[in-house]
């Protein structure tokens, strides 16, 4: 595949990901979550502090067939400065999913 069809499936999954936070989280405003300008170094998804009290993740997008999460976390954990990293995924017609580290998940769940 060609980098610039990947920057371009790669761009779809962020856009997506911001529409449903946006979708989930009405009292956000559509600039408090931007998405990455493709290539740009850090973080997929840009969030004002207003979006970051309501949503503390780091997210990474990958929309791959084949991803190494590792790989990936990384990625996540060196860009996400004070908040939670995680990796948003998925490949060609399946389903989104979100991985990030358990004692994290556990967290969020609490409210903590």
């Amino acid at each position: 595949m060609l980098s610039r069809s990947r920057k371009a499936k790669g761009r779809v999954l962020q856009n997506k990901v911001r529409e449903i936070l946006l979708e989930s989280f009405e009292e956000l405003e559509p600039d408090d979550i931007k998405t990455a300008v493709m290539g740009e170094s850090g973080e997929d998804i840009h969030m004002s502090p207003a979006a970051r009290r309501l949503i503390p993740l780091s997210i990474e997008c990958k929309n791959q067939e084949s991803l190494n999460i590792w790989k990936s976390h990384e990625q996540a954990e060196e860009n996400c400065g004070d908040h939670i990293p995680c990796v948003v995924f998925k490949r060609n017609r399946s389903k989104t999913y979100i991985s990030l580290e358990f004692d994290k998940f556990i967290e969020i769940l609490k409210g903590s």
